[in-house]
Order: C-alpha cells, then sequence, then structure tokens
C-alpha cells in the first residue's frame, strides 16, 4: 500500500523505485565505507585521507537524503536499514583494524567507481521513465566522479 499517488506509470514506476532503491543502499554503504576507513586510517597522508573521506560521507548522506526524499515523493518506501544495506550493496567489504594511506585510497577509488558504474547504469534506465530521477542521478554521479578523480590524483606513483 502507498500513501502518495506516483504520477508515474506502473511500469516506469517499477523501474525508477530499482534505481532509487540501489542508489540509496550504493550512497548509504558509501557513507559508512568512508567513515569506517576515516576512523582506521594511519600512513603518512593521515590528514589528507581523513579529510577526504569527511567530504564523500557528507557527498554520499547528502545525496542519499535526496534520493531517499524522491523515492517518497513517488510513492515507494525507501529502504536504508542496516539489514537492507548489509543485503544489496555490490561495495565491497573493508577490512578490520588499521588501514594504511595508500589502502584506504586504493579502496575508496574501488568503491566510488563500482558505485559510479551503477550510477550510470541508473542514469540510463530512467532516460524515458522520469527525467527528474535522472536529473538527480546525474547530479549525484557528477559529484562522485569528482570525488574519484581526486583520489585516483592522491595515488598517483603508488604514493
Amino acid at each position: 500500500m502507498s500513501v502518495v499517488k506516483s504520477p508515474l506509470a506502473e511500469e516506469n514506476l517499477k523501474v525508477v523505485s530499482d534505481a532509487l532503491q540501489g542508489a540509496l543502499v550504493d550512497l548509504v554503504d558509501l557513507a559508512l565505507v568512508g567513515k569506517q576507513i576515516h576512523w582506521t586510517v594511519i600512513g603518512p597522508r593521515f590528514r589528507t585521507v581523513h579529510f577526504q573521506l569527511d567530504d564523500v560521507v557528507s557527498t554520499a548522506r547528502t545525496h542519499a537524503d535526496t534520493v531517499a526524499e524522491r523515492a517518497s515523493a513517488l510513492g515507494i518506501a525507501p529502504d536504508g536499514r542496516a539489514e537492507t544495506v548489509a543485503k544489496q550493496s555490490a561495495i565491497g567489504n573493508v577490512k578490520d583494524g588499521w588501514t594504511q594511506d595508500t589502502d584506504a585510497v586504493r579502496t575508496l577509488v574501488d568503491a566510488l567507481g563500482s558505485v559510479i558504474s551503477r550510477m550510470r547504469e541508473r542514469i540510463a534506465a530512467t532516460d524515458e521513465p522520469d527525467p527528474v530521477t535522472q536529473d538527480i542521478l546525474i547530479g549525484l554521479t557528477r559529484d562522485l566522479e569528482k570525488h574519484h578523480w581526486m583520489f585516483q590524483a592522491e595515488n598517483v606513483n603508488g604514493h
């Protein structure tokens, strides 16, 4: 049962629902991964990586809220529960313990690359069914790609 009536046709709503739910899971998990590494990063570039991670977490949390509210506006109940995120996320696990700064950067490059790839698939999928959702996904992907670039630049020559 939905308390909010969607303006989208049922077949379009399914596509958009899947895109928004997948985006929400990716963003929630990206924020969790970023914070975990933020707390455990060590090494000569600790300070730089530590603050970069906060930027990623902030971006992911802001966009997660936008995505969840878009879902709600369309009559889709967003699901950002820990159990759902753990089951549905495609971001790899973060090892426990301390994280060397170079490993932290590599982990973020990989996580961001994975999320960006799925976001681009969602952008393509929502083109016809809902350009408004597509616009949200384009904006958040732009921000994630900026972080991806910055972390890649941070790890030039393995440093």
